[in-house]
């Protein structure tokens, strides 16, 4: 089919017409009408938003923010706004006042959609910031409205009646199926200066769609848990996929319930970054090891069981009867438990966000579970590379989707070409020069790629570290080994211009406190916890056994332990939890200068 068929709301009107009384959207443990929309409603429901769009004078390809937790309102406001022919701008809902501020008046957004309290008191101080934002529109009824002309609640909007002139222009928008129209800007997070507009238009929403058609084995039906935040494009681009394609969306607006969330909604698929299964991982080998020994060596040969039986499936390697009756009995005695607290009929989730340790992906392969790791940005709709169920090699990010081309440039940089890439930057022409190289978009990352065309990320360019001893350290490698130890939260790696590797550990309180009173430890408050003498010696201990596939020179030498976690209200992560190393190596200057004996 031509690329203009797989117009997201073409696609969506005819998922509408055709699974009518089938529910499109949930809201997991939301109050009703919220807690299931049908196609019909859901449709209904979008029009009417477009209608009130076009009555309070958008034009087309005016600007509009949403910024809420994941909600199934939020996904009505999106394709709401892209009926209008809105360009929609996702704020995340945990940015500071100043990062709001300043995607607002980038975009020149003139209507803004939030979600609670909290946000909608930001958004009566962004209106009175920004010149051209004027109407506030609030997802929860409960939340009092302090201008009764120009804020609106969203449940009210919906119940609003317009006449032939408003209808007769949506129904004009709504036959407009131009793929160079824009879509949305995406801010990126900016881990260094001001973020920058990512302009995506309806072709390249359209490639994604027809390129994971190809790749992905999701049907209509199919049941998609949308716990990373909608602000981001890999979650937003998947649900919007997983509708285009006839699936249900269940949406999580607080990722602290996201283990309950997967037992309950039972997902068929869920996108996950890397830190998810790792706390996973790290809890599952925790309590084995806490097991009796005859349990951990049943776990140990279920592993290894599933390994072998991992490559048969990928047709690396040959069966046997005797691997055949292996799996099944391991099936029943291990696999099956541990995917029940995964809801127990995952057909795959999509992974990004950065490097999966290889000890972590073993594990999921083996027991059953596919984890397809991908590579991808949000100048690219997200997936530039992914694996799929028949090509799965461990530590890669999988071959390129049909429509898109990678090469490496200098120092291996990763070039990018096809019609998902962006269209440039927001007001930033240069920039946007500055991003491309003939044609081809710049990553910022270095990769290199297998015979078969596997993508392996080595590093990120721009955060590869160098020691004063010359050698090059790749912090995110070492941050995702350590990672994987139950006991560490968030971790942050100092290596740049100085004779040895250190660290800033944020550790699991709650796992480490259990420890704690398991060996009968006395302390008055959590920092003279982290300062006894017995927790430091087992960092020690833990940090050794974590590290034992690190060279030398990449290996922490040295740790302080924090009190409290890097946030995004302190400006210390990005909102898709990426470190600001910048303000983070500022903050605790005095710390890291102790580890070198400054």
């Amino acid at each position: 089919m031509s690329l203009e068929q797989y117009h997201v709301i073409r696609l969506l009107e005819q998922q509408a017409k055709s699974r009518s009384n089938e529910v499109a959207l949930e809201g997991y443990q939301m109050l009703a009408p919220w807690d299931s929309v049908k196609w019909k409603d859901f449709d209904t429901i979008t029009s009417q938003v477009a209608q009130v769009l076009i009555s309070l004078g958008f034009n087309r390809q005016d600007t509009a923010v949403i910024m809420s937790h994941n909600c199934p309102q939020w996904t009505c406001a999106d394709i709401g706004l892209l009926k209008a022919k809105a360009v929609v701008v996702p704020i995340y809902p945990t940015s500071s006042q100043d990062q709001a501020e300043y995607i607002v008046n980038d975009a020149k957004a003139k209507l803004i959609f939030v979600g609670d309290a909290k946000q909608y008191q930001m958004a009566v101080e962004l209106v009175a910031a920004c010149d051209s934002l004027a109407k506030i529109v609030v997802f929860d009824a409960n939340v009092e409205l302090l201008d009764s002309d120009n804020h609106y609640y969203f449940d009210d909007l919906l119940a609003l009646s317009h006449g032939d002139e408003v209808a007769a222009e949506l129904s004009q928008r709504l036959t407009e199926y131009d793929l160079e129209d824009l879509l949305t800007l995406i801010y990126t997070s900016g881990t260094t200066g001001d973020p920058k507009g990512v302009m995506l238009d309806y072709g390249n929403f359209a490639s994604m769609v027809r390129q994971h058609d190809v790749k992905l084995p999701f049907v209509a039906g199919d049941v998609s848990l949308a716990f990373l935040p909608l602000s981001h494009i890999f979650e937003r681009g998947w649900s919007m996929y997983a509708l285009c394609r006839g699936g249900k969306n269940v949406y999580l607006n607080d990722p602290m319930k996201a283990k309950d969330a997967i037992v309950d909604v039972r997902p068929h698929t869920l996108c996950v970054v890397p830190r998810f299964l790792e706390k996973v991982y790290s809890a599952v080998y925790e309590k084995v090891n806490k097991a009796p020994q005859k349990k951990q060596k049943m776990f140990a040969w279920a592993m290894d069981v599933g390994q072998r039986q991992f490559e048969v499936n990928q047709g690396r390697s040959k069966s046997s009867l005797l691997l055949k009756l292996q799996w099944a009995l391991a099936n029943k005695l291990v696999y099956s438990k541990l995917k029940d607290v995964l809801g127990g009929r995952l057909k795959f989730m999509p992974c990004g966000g950065a490097a999966l340790d290889l000890k972590v992906a073993t594990f999921f392969q083996g027991i059953g579970t596919p984890v397809l790791c991908g590579y991808g940005l949000t100048e690219t709709v997200a997936t530039v590379t992914c694996n799929t169920l028949d090509n799965r090699v461990l530590g890669s990010n999988g071959k390129t989707l049909p429509e898109v081309d990678i090469k490496l440039g200098d120092d291996n940089e990763i070039l990018v070409r096809g019609r998902t890439v962006m269209r440039g930057y927001y007001n930033r022409p240069e920039d946007t020069a500055a991003a491309f190289e003939d044609g081809w978009f710049k990553t910022g990352d270095a990769g290199r790629l297998d015979e078969e065309g596997n993508l392996f990320i080595t590093d990120r360019i721009k955060e590869l570290m160098k020691t004063s001893n010359g050698k090059y350290i790749a912090p995110q490698r070492v941050e995702g080994k350590v990672g994987c130890c139950p006991f560490i939260d968030q971790v942050a790696v100092i290596a740049d211009a100085r004779n040895y590797v250190t660290a800033l550990i944020v550790p699991a309180f709650e796992a480490l406190e259990h420890w704690a009173e398991e060996k009968g430890l006395k302390y008055e408050s959590p920092l003279e916890l982290l300062r006894h003498s017995h927790v430091v010696e087992h960092f020690e201990e833990r940090l050794k056994m974590m590290q034992d596939e690190l060279a030398g020179f990449e290996r922490i030498k040295k740790f302080t332990l924090l009190p409290e976690a890097f946030s995004t209200e302190s400006g210390l992560i990005t909102p898709t939890l990426k470190l600001r190393r910048k303000m983070i190596y500022h903050k605790y200057a005095q710390e890291i200068n102790a580890m070198y004996g400054g």
